[in-house]
């Protein structure tokens, strides 16, 4: 029988809902070029926790950034120049995926929901951060290390990274691998961790291994139907299920508290 982290006992239809999940995930990755931790770990993180969440998605999402980051080429305009911030957030990752792992995983419920909340209404917010252009350098540091943290905490860096693009003026090309980029740095920090914990090991690996294979395909197909769909239309849709999924999570933490 199949072990996942998170579940005693795998049945078929938990299986199907994992990878109903794990498949959505991929398409929607590969059609915006992200979102596959942000949509995979709130929806496993309803019917499990958000660290048994982390680990079942940690090969499926080290294969994803591979995928993305090699597509486009170019990499000159982006990990060429944007690489400290990928080194600032695997130590950042680091910090949070070692917090995550002494600490009870429940009240990350209102931590994730929080960041996709930011997330679906960062445009709306708008912040301005002259200082990001102005000094590089402290901005790579800032948003690398904010942007691990919660990667390692909730497996949820895009707010920050979105925040550092916008104000430095990133293209979408750019921006995507540099995104995924940070994310396979993020995640090798904390498969370490998990690892030397004792939470991820062979058995975790080799029942993750064809989940990685299933997603890998979605994000094939969505790259595929990428120039075929309205990406605005497609975005807005997303923000609005990501808004659901964070309500679910707030509820549940609450229900958490008096349950």
């Amino acid at each position: 029988m199949l072990h996942l982290p998170g579940y005693d006992e795998l049945h078929i239809a938990e299986l199907a809902i994992v990878i109903g999940i794990l498949l959505f995930a991929g398409l929607v990755h590969g059609t915006l070029g992200l979102g596959f931790p942000m949509l995979a770990t709130p929806l496993l993180a309803i019917f499990t926790d958000v660290r048994s969440a982390m680990l079942i998605v940690l090969i499926p999402t080290l294969v994803i950034n591979i995928a993305s980051t090699v597509r486009g080429g170019n990499w000159r305009d982006s990990i060429g120049r944007y690489w400290p911030i990928a080194v600032y957030g695997a130590a950042g990752s680091i910090l949070g995926t070692q917090l995550l792992v002494v600490t009870d995983p429940a009240p990350y419920r209102l931590l994730l929901a929080a960041m996709i909340f930011i997330y679906v209404n960062i445009e709306r917010i708008g912040v301005r951060l002259k200082w990001a252009r102005s000094n590089p350098q402290l901005a790579y540091a800032v948003f690398g290390l904010v942007g691990g943290f919660l990667a390692g905490t909730v497996n949820v860096m895009v707010p920050a990274l979105v925040i550092f693009a916008l104000e430095a003026g990133l293209s979408a090309t750019v921006a995507v691998q540099l995104f995924n980029f940070c994310f396979f740095f993020g995640k090798i920090s904390q498969g370490l961790v998990f690892t030397h914990s004792g939470m991820f090991n062979t058995q975790v690996l080799l029942a993750t291994l064809p989940l990685a294979g299933v997603s890998l395909l979605s994000l094939l197909i969505g790259m595929r139907l990428q120039h075929r769909i309205d990406t605005e239309t497609y975005r807005r849709l997303l923000k609005k299920v990501l808004f659901v999924i964070a309500l679910l999570l707030t509820f549940q933490f609450i229900q958490g508290l008096f349950g």
